[in-house]
């Protein structure tokens, strides 16, 4: 047998593979689908809480605040947007001319329902006129021995637009027949009594119709809208008969049941009214 010749030894290949984790394979997007995933969520029970733990102007100031387009919408229109959407002196207008149109002008700050200082002089009369007017009808109601158990029914109030008297039911009192817009003799006697007071004054009359919630059957052919406004009309028409001047009525109108006297119960009695209301200054102005 023949010898191999010699020849040298293969070298030895050592061959080293290192498994990466799996971090490296699917990377670190997921971390940032999750933090954004809890941060909706967090956003989400937040808004809930809110929902749930605000009053509805709470809420609606809150959607003001974060209401950007407002601003911006006023500040490419000339300090208005529609009505009661003014805005300051100082703020920005758009008229084509507004550096001359722009000038000093004195401003009348309100203070209560009377106005500022300018309206507050005029209106201090007829605020005392108004005071004399209310006492006038009360202690009239009140002479009358079958009517002064009715005194309780009348409530005055004086607003924005004068003094607002309420004739208001209750559960032994009522002014109309229920469900229709006849008045019933007591309704007419007090009405009489009102129109006594207020007839010697000037101003103009405003009258709204107030129902409670009481709903109607499909058959009825009517509604609180159109009650109310009836009984608002059955009261002008027999003011009017009591020689109040036609011309003084500047208003009437039926809301139905969407102001309610009581909120809490909105089938309380008290929330069947008629809200007369003597507005500033006389008829013959407006």
């Amino acid at each position: 047998m023949a010898a191999r010749p010699n020849t040298p030894p293969r070298p030895i290949i050592v061959k080293k593979v290192i498994e990466g984790g799996h971090g490296g394979h699917h990377g670190g997007a997921w971390k940032v689908a999750y933090a954004d995933f809890v941060t909706a969520m967090m956003a989400f029970f937040l808004l809930m809480w809110l929902l749930g733990a605000t009053t509805e102007k709470q809420r609606k100031a809150l959607a003001d605040y974060f209401a950007p387009t407002i601003v911006q919408t006023k500040q490419e229109s000339a300090g208005s947007n529609g009505m009661f959407g003014g805005d300051s002196i100082v703020s920005a207008d758009n008229y084509p001319h507004r550096a001359g149109q722009t000038g000093t002008r004195s401003i009348t700050i309100p203070r209560d329902v009377v106005g500022g200082p300018k309206e507050a002089s005029g209106r201090e009369q007829e605020t005392k006129k108004f005071q004399q007017v209310a006492k006038s009808l009360a202690e009239r109601v009140q002479r009358k021995g079958d009517l002064r158990r009715l005194a309780r029914n009348l409530r005055f109030t004086q607003t924005v637009d004068g003094m607002r008297i309420d004739v208001v039911d209750d559960a032994d009192f009522s002014m109309f027949t229920m469900g229709t817009s006849q008045l019933t003799p007591e309704g007419v006697r007090l009405f009489q009594e009102v129109a006594e007071a207020i007839g010697g004054v000037p101003n103009q009359l405003m009258i709204r119709g107030h129902t409670d919630a009481a709903p109607w059957s499909a058959g009825a052919g009517t509604n609180n809208w159109r009650l109310s406004v009836d009984r608002a009309e059955v009261v002008r028409n027999y003011l009017q008969f009591r020689g109040i001047d036609s011309n003084r009525f500047s208003r009437i109108e039926g809301v139905a049941d969407r102001e309610p006297y009581v909120p809490s119960n909105r089938f309380d009695p008290r929330n069947r009214r008629i809200s007369i209301t003597l507005g500033w200054g006389s008829a013959a102005k407006y």
